[in-house]
């Protein structure tokens, strides 16, 4: 199946209508930080529009752009996509990034890099606490404590999750082991 090919036009900040049921929150501090990354980088993420100008993706890029006072941004316009499309896809693009992760010790390194080069952290989106765990040393391995007959203890980390009922226990559980998670059904 070949990609579809949208165009990229520019449209008025004015013309832009966010989505009245967006689910997704944009503190004024985020908004800060997308404000630094286009004046850092220029605004290289278009905002997502269907044929009407409403926003489908880059509800915090236009208010972004309404805070350093653009007059227009760059859109892509995602004609021909259904009701439902549209719905689906203001959900999915926010959601589908945060099923990734870092590798930390790749992340530490070119955080570290940028660092040697004079160039502003604040830029990469970070919050303090996160930073400061990339520069850590880690804490040295410690011989493991041993129980009175002579066993080691083991750590085990646990999450308890509250569900409403029997099936939603049964999807959870289900959810979860197909992740590859160790799971436990447990009833109180």
């Amino acid at each position: 199946m070949a990609a579809k090919k949208y165009p990229m036009v520019d449209r008025k900040v004015s013309d832009l209508i966010p989505y009245v049921n967006n689910s997704r929150i944009h503190s004024e501090e985020q908004v800060i930080q997308i404000c630094s990354s286009i004046k850092e980088f220029g605004f290289t993420n278009p905002v997502l529009i269907d044929e009407e100008n409403g926003i489908i993706a880059g509800h915090g890029r236009l208010m972004a752009a309404k805070k350093l006072k653009l007059k227009t941004v760059p859109c892509i316009v995602l004609a021909g996509l259904s009701e439902a499309q549209k719905k689906a896809y203001v959900i999915a693009d926010n959601s589908i990034a945060l099923n990734s992760s870092w590798d930390m010790d790749m992340l530490s390194r070119e955080v570290e890099a940028l660092q040697a080069e004079d160039f502003d952290l604040n830029l990469l989106g970070f919050d303090d606490d996160f930073m400061v765990t990339l520069f850590d040393d880690p804490a040295p391995e410690s011989e493991p404590e041993q129980k009175p007959n002579g066993e080691e203890y083991h750590e085990v980390f646990n999450i308890l999750v509250e569900c409403d009922d029997e099936n939603h226990q049964q999807k959870i559980y289900d959810e979860l082991t197909q992740k590859g998670l160790k799971c436990r059904v447990q009833s109180l």
